[in-house]
């Protein structure tokens, strides 16, 4: 289960099991080899004395200082120092994880020109479970995650602050010491070569992407039950209905929709009811729309970062034949992009789920549903307040929706006059997705009471687990219960991964 960095990197899938489950990382020879010859062309070129940026000359507005062949293992070294300027709470586990990894993949690539005791530093530190304290504000995207890199780089010089098990801000060297690991010295370019990159944005990006992926279908299963518990239609979601508008993540939502819906006791009561509403509120029936829509952009983002994923982001680069060329790949606007664009996308998801949940408990528009749905509407007030939690919560995500990506300001005394703020991207993305699992839980409760409260009517299977699911926290339809509790349950549903399991045992694979 060991997780292998080869000269053609590492995938996605190994990217969230080093970051998430603690996986373990070891360097192919062939790695070694690539960063070997790398190291190679760049003793040869400073043995030469011709002047190469971050290798003889200094860095960003000083890139036209010329550094002395005595004074560079220093330069390298005070730019570690001098870049791990950021402030604030510190980043989690997770994404310091997958930012180490991506940068030691970086480095075996074999375009940075670094010895390969970089990199195997780098994966020392996951291996011994050793998590450097990286705050939150520092990067701008461009030239890469320089800040947030920078202190990583420290803890291996034996410098800087860990974050504890139990959050607390240790001394680096003192961790080092613990688990018998030594600081590293850094030779010409090293230093650069290991914070000049977009590690921490492709990093989160991945990390997005994995939850986007689960919370997208878990958004067409809290549709599903919302339809059913407001006698809502199935029609709408039929297959040939959403092959005359050919986008595949529309097709493929209907399709989780509609599948979730039979079998249902609920639908059948109704399905011939000449007064039944001829079409549904645009929550109900275009959902497979809104929620299609975000797949397709996930699509989009999930390309985008493989696309990352193989690519060199050093500058500068070493290239086989000899040169040593200045890039712009650092420049994370590919990355800034994306995650704007899916924010965008999840915030609608949580938008038009936070509408099905209103229209559940007005009893005005649920169908014979009643107030709140608490069947003693007056001294209780049911579900009200979470749907008030969730409209707060819709409203933030609206917010966060604004793209980071064209608030670009100038550094570096006009050097880097065009930033990416794709660190700020991703980070609010990740923000807008935790948002978006609480409105989905608030669904799921205010559903599964409409669909308890259509008894002696059965469920579809879907429903029936879900009822099962909520119930175990939640009860049943009766006085008011402390409702904190039960959300933060519901969260934990509609997260993880056991009501889903079930789901799928029973009806398929959902897509």
């Amino acid at each position: 289960m060991t997780v292998l960095i080869t000269p053609l990197g590492v995938s996605a899938e190994d990217v969230v099991a080093v970051a998430r489950e603690r996986r373990s990382v070891t360097i192919s020879p062939e790695a070694r080899d690539s960063m070997a010859r790398s190291r190679d062309i760049v003793d040869r070129i400073e043995a030469g004395g011709r002047p190469v940026y971050g290798v003889s000359t200094g860095f960003g507005a000083l890139a036209n200082t010329f550094i002395s062949p005595s004074r560079r293992a220093e330069l390298q070294h005070a730019l570690i120092r001098s870049h791990a300027a950021g402030v604030g709470a510190p980043m989690p586990p997770e994404v310091v994880r997958a930012m180490m990894l991506l940068r030691a993949r970086s480095l075996a690539l074999g375009h940075s020109g670094v010895r390969p005791l970089l990199a195997q530093a780098l994966v020392d530190l996951l291996n011994h479970d050793i998590t450097p304290w990286v705050p939150e504000h520092g990067s701008l995207g461009a030239s890469g995650d320089l800040a947030p890199l920078a202190h990583c780089a420290l803890v291996l010089l034996g410098e800087g602050w860990v974050l504890g098990k139990d959050g607390a801000r240790l001394d680096a060297a003192v961790v080092l010491a613990r688990a018998g690991l030594s600081p590293i010295s850094l030779d010409s370019k090293e230093g650069l070569a290991l914070i000049n990159g977009t590690d921490g944005m492709l990093g989160m990006l991945l990390l997005a992407i994995e939850d986007a992926r689960h919370l997208f279908t878990m958004a067409d299963v809290t549709a599903a039950l919302a339809v059913e518990a407001m006698l809502g239609s199935e029609r709408p979601f039929l297959p040939e209905l959403h092959a005359i508008r050919p986008h595949p993540g529309q097709a493929t939502s209907a399709a989780n929709i509609h599948r979730l819906l039979q079998h249902s006791a609920i639908m059948d009561s109704h399905r011939d009811d000449l007064a039944h509403a001829v079409q549904d509120a645009y929550s109900m029936r275009c959902a497979p729309q809104v929620a299609g829509a975000a797949r397709d952009t996930l699509a989009f983002v999930t390309t985008t970062a493989a696309r990352e994923l193989v690519s060199v982001v050093d500058n500068p680069v070493v290239l086989p034949d000899g040169r040593v060329e200045s890039t712009g790949n650092f420049h994370g606007a590919p990355l800034g992009f994306a995650a704007d664009f899916l924010a965008i996308a999840a915030a609608e998801v949580g938008a038009i789920a936070e509408r099905r949940v209103d229209r559940l408990l007005d009893v005005c528009r649920s169908r014979d549903l009643p107030p709140f749905l608490s069947p003693d509407a007056g001294v209780n007030s049911g579900l009200m307040i979470a749907q008030y939690t969730a409209a707060g919560i819709v409203a933030e995500n609206r917010r966060l929706a604004a793209p980071a990506s064209v608030d670009s300001l100038p550094t570096s005394g006009m050097q880097e006059d065009h930033v990416s703020m794709g660190w700020a991207a991703t980070k609010k993305l990740r923000t807008v997705l935790d948002n978006l699992t609480s409105i989905l839980a608030v669904e799921l409760l205010s559903a599964v009471r409409g669909i308890q409260l259509r008894a002696p009517l059965t469920p579809s299977p879907a429903g029936r687990l879900a009822v099962e699911a909520v119930a175990a926290f939640a009860g049943a339809p009766g006085p008011d219960i402390f409702l904190a509790p039960a959300m933060e349950a519901a969260r934990e549903v509609i997260a993880g991964r056991s009501l889903r399991a079930a789901i799928e045992q029973t009806v398929g694979e959902l897509a």
